[in-house]
């Protein structure tokens, strides 16, 4: 959580807690961060990590959603991109449900993963 909070106050931007509002509950995190180095584009990318237990309630849609408008709204981005795996279905309907396209041509193997089904990655983009 420090390096979270230090990296937002050097940036103005990066990762929220995400809580159930009725409970207080956290559930994950969500924000924006920029894209590592070494991936084939560059920019900044729009995220969510919530735990299994949060899966189809809406969070992650709605999550996303806060970082695009703090992205677009608050820090004036150009553009925003969302990555994930191409087995990670999930994530790429949330993406979509945002409003972010995908070109197939696009999608890159990721440098960091080692070979297998985590290496294919999937890139989708939205501007304002």
């Amino acid at each position: 959580m420090a390096r979270f909070q230090a990296e937002f106050d050097r940036r103005g931007f990066g990762w929220w807690a995400v809580e159930v509002r009725e409970s207080g509950e956290f559930i994950g995190f969500t924000g924006l961060d920029e894209v590592d180095e070494g991936l084939p584009f560059t920019g900044v990318e729009v995220g969510w990590r919530l735990a299994r237990s949060a899966w189809g309630h809406g969070y992650a849609t709605e999550a996303a959603l806060a970082g695009l408008d703090f992205g677009f709204g608050t820090l004036a981005l150009p553009e925003i991109v969302a990555v994930t795996t191409a087995t990670n279905l999930r994530s790429q309907a949330v993406m979509r449900r945002i409003g972010m396209t995908h070109d197939p041509a696009d999608d890159f193997d990721d440098p960091s993963a080692p070979e297998g089904p985590l290496r294919r990655n999937v890139l989708y983009r939205i501007r304002p």
